[in-house]
């Protein structure tokens, strides 16, 4: 019993060996290529649990994610000017064609990013020859992203890959030549501040004439105004005057002497040289010198 036993054991761990052996499973990240004596038989693309002749056929697996290719240095190019500009790039690609894949490039994920980067960079070496500085750095950069988009899906498609993207990380310019291009856009930038302050000048001295004029005009208009109040206030002063002079002469003759003793003797220091017997000191005599 032993004996049957330890047979059916065996038989048992070989029976699942040679079970697991014949099952692979297909991640819904990856695909798969079956293999039989060296020749690709089949192609699994959707994830599930799969079978194989166990030691006649073999599986490799391969990623169905999104890859990214980053240049591990930026590129110099040359645009239609003849200046050289600092190009730092990433694509984004995937296997669409994984057996067109494993035949063109044997499977190997490094010999594909190379194919990728000799078609990217012969693309953007005619992008870039072709347009200016300006272009390339903001004018047509989205244009230039989709023209080598479009190139190096075209080639990738012969390796069974499709590139889904290419961006421009940064476009610069060499340190020397950025040096000349920041002198000129310091250059350019004092010009229009000087024609602005030229502007703001003139429209200041505008302002200023305007306001002096306005102010000349108020004056004037202030001044003649007040000519007339004073006129206005003399005559109605001399009507006053005449009608009290009319009512008691004698008594405004009196008065008049006293305003013209307040104005000429207001300040200590005033003085008049006037005969003693002058009218003008009428008021300041006795009562008996008057009448003399």
């Amino acid at each position: 019993m032993k004996a049957i036993s330890s047979i059916f054991t065996g038989i048992l761990i070989l029976l699942l060996v040679v079970g697991s052996a014949a099952i692979y499973i297909v991640d819904e990240r990856e695909q798969a290529v079956v293999f039989q004596l060296g020749e690709v038989i089949d192609v699994k693309t959707e994830p599930g649990l799969y079978f194989k002749i166990p030691i006649a056929q073999n599986v490799r697996f391969f990623e169905s994610r999104i890859l990214t290719l980053d240049a591990d240095e930026p590129q110099r190019f040359i645009t239609s000017e003849k200046k050289n500009v600092i190009v730092d790039l990433f694509v984004k690609w995937r296997i669409v064609d994984v057996k067109q894949y494993y035949v063109a490039v044997n499977g190997d994920e490094a010999l594909a990013q190379t194919r990728l980067s000799q078609t990217i960079n012969s693309s953007m070496r005619d992008e870039f020859g072709n347009r200016t500085v300006h272009e390339v750095v903001s004018g047509e950069r989205d244009l230039i992203m989709e023209i080598m988009r479009q190139k190096a899906n075209a080639d990738a498609r012969k390796i069974g890959v499709e590139v889904v993207d290419v961006r421009l990380k940064r476009v610069d310019l060499p340190q020397e030549v950025s040096e000349s291009v920041y002198r000129r856009m310091e250059a350019e930038r004092k010009r229009v501040a000087n024609e602005l302050r030229s502007t703001g000048a003139a429209e200041a001295e505008k302002i200023r004439a305007d306001a002096d004029r306005q102010r000349e005009v108020i004056l004037a208009e202030a001044y003649r105004e007040a000519q007339k109040v004073m006129g206005e206030g003399d005559g109605q002063a001399t009507a006053i005057y005449a009608e009290a002079f009319q009512k008691d002469a004698k008594f405004y003759e009196f008065y008049r002497s006293l305003e013209a003793y307040k104005q000429s003797f207001s300040e200590k220091g005033d003085m008049l040289v006037l005969e003693p017997k002058s009218d003008f000191f009428k008021y300041l005599k006795s009562p008996v010198e008057r009448k003399k």
